[in-house]
């Protein structure tokens, strides 16, 4: 039996204050006004843009002779500029506001998402009765754990979001102006795709696929847990066909969450691509987890059966699916970008001017590391490899998802600050402190399952 150690439990504990210290900073000195916003930019050195208002009353003033229509018409456009640059002032603090909002929203989901990734490799494993991977289930196990507080938390999150909170405008398709004919913000786009993405549900969608997780989940833990004290493989068996009848609705639901979750946040674009292009992303993620936590488990002198075919196995899925991660993310890209339609080229124009190094910077991350390391065999059988390319796996898909989500809901003013650190602080500790707590509970080998000696006996 595995016993949580005090000093991982206290990092748990510390990551999850701290990383909620500095969610609270980042709240608390984010600007709730226009004033406050432009005294804290002057106070930075961003003030002074009266330049072109004073060379505006000078030329004024020069040519004081014009006709009485000409200087009616300056005026309105000058009240048509201040206008202008009321409204611009109003979308820069409605995106600042946003920020750690989205932070925490990216935190939040990242974690989730790594959490989802392994369900279903876990339950692949169990559809396709695979002799390598069984004594690696209660690994699994433990990690899927945080499905249950991952999603309650985006479901808390989304809820939030909600237009009658008023709290953020992470989703700019909530906006009731822009389903309400008439109105000077009405949206036809946004009016045509409203008997989907409408609040009521949105959250009824959320809570429909994280049931399914959720439920699959637990079910499939019992099931496991019972077939250790079975005399036969009955339970083993409703596994199998539990994993199998789970695979299919993974596969829809997941799709509708990428779509609802991270695609509508950009909800004038759309890609056919995208739920597996997320898909790819979850699941390299959480098969890189799966190896972290079995390496840091043989260093502590558990898992005695795992030995370095089973890591090695686990590093090829790590480098395999970045490579497909790599094919849909060119896909994609590809497509769209020689098709070169407005509507859908904007998604990458945007990413590309305005986040041209996390845009890039997520390629070298998510394929030239990994490639490089992990092309060689023998690399793939050395746990200090393995662990470093992990780390940047995992860093690199959290830039994956910042990419997603940022541009949409915080513009220009995107940063790698307190808002993300703190964001990824308190869902790492959750997800540290609910993952091992639940290795706790059960022996860490799935003594009575069908193939566990063939898996002990794991060797090429």
């Amino acid at each position: 039996m595995y016993t949580f150690s005090n000093r991982l439990r206290l990092f748990a504990i510390i990551s999850m204050v701290l990383g909620m210290l500095l969610v609270v900073w980042s709240f608390a000195s984010t600007p709730s006004t226009v004033e406050e916003m432009k005294a804290q930019e002057a106070s930075h050195g961003h003030g002074g843009h009266g330049e072109k208002a004073s060379h505006d009353d000078g030329k004024t003033a020069h040519h004081g002779d014009q006709k009485t229509d000409a200087h009616a018409t300056d005026a309105h456009a000058a009240e048509a500029g201040h206008h202008d640059s009321a409204k611009h002032d109003e979308h820069k603090l409605t995106q600042l506001k946003n920020k750690p909002w989205a932070a925490i929203y990216i935190a939040a989901f990242f974690f989730m998402m790594i959490s989802l990734g392994v369900l279903a490799f876990y339950a692949i494993q169990r559809a396709a009765q695979a002799g390598w991977s069984p004594v690696l289930f209660r690994v699994m196990e433990g990690i899927t754990a945080y499905i249950i507080p991952g999603t309650i938390s985006i479901i808390i999150l989304l809820i939030l979001c909600l237009p009658s909170l008023h709290l953020n405008h992470l989703f700019h398709w909530m906006d009731p102006d822009l389903v309400t004919p008439g109105h000077d913000h009405f949206d036809k786009l946004t009016y045509g795709k409203k008997g989907w993405l409408n609040p009521t549900g949105f959250i009824i969608r959320a809570v429909i696929y994280s049931s399914i997780w959720i439920a699959y989940r637990v079910i499939s833990r019992k099931l496991s847990l019972r077939q250790d004290e079975s005399s036969d493989n009955s339970n083993f068996k409703k596994n199998f066909r539990l994993a199998a009848v789970f695979l299919v609705l993974f596969l829809i639901s997941e799709s509708m969450m990428s779509w609802d979750w991270i695609m509508s946040f950009d909800h004038h674009w759309f890609s056919t691509l995208f739920g597996w292009y997320v898909f790819a992303s979850m699941f390299v993620s959480g098969i890189t987890v799966i190896a972290l936590v079995t390496i840091y488990l043989k260093s502590k002198g558990l898992l005695p059966y795992v030995n370095d075919s089973h890591l090695h196995d686990l590093a090829k899925f790590m480098f395999g699916v970045s490579i497909f991660w790599t094919y849909l993310w060119f896909s994609q890209f590809m497509l769209i970008w020689y098709s070169n339609i407005p509507e859908e080229v904007t998604y990458f124009i945007t990413r590309i001017e305005d986040y041209n190094l996390p845009f890039f910077g997520m390629i070298a991350l998510n394929l030239i590391f990994p490639l490089l390391i992990l092309m060689n065999s023998d690399y793939k059988r050395l746990n200090w490899i393995i662990v470093i390319a992990g780390v940047v796996i995992l860093f690199g898909h959290y830039i994956d998802v910042f990419n997603m989500v940022m541009p949409a809901t915080v513009g220009t003013h995107w940063s790698l600050g307190m808002p993300e650190i703190g964001g990824v602080l308190f869902f790492l500790g959750l997800f540290i402190f609910v993952v091992f707590t639940t290795l706790t509970k059960a022996p860490l080998l799935a003594k009575r399952n069908p193939f566990i000696e063939e898996s002990k006996q794991f060797h090429y």
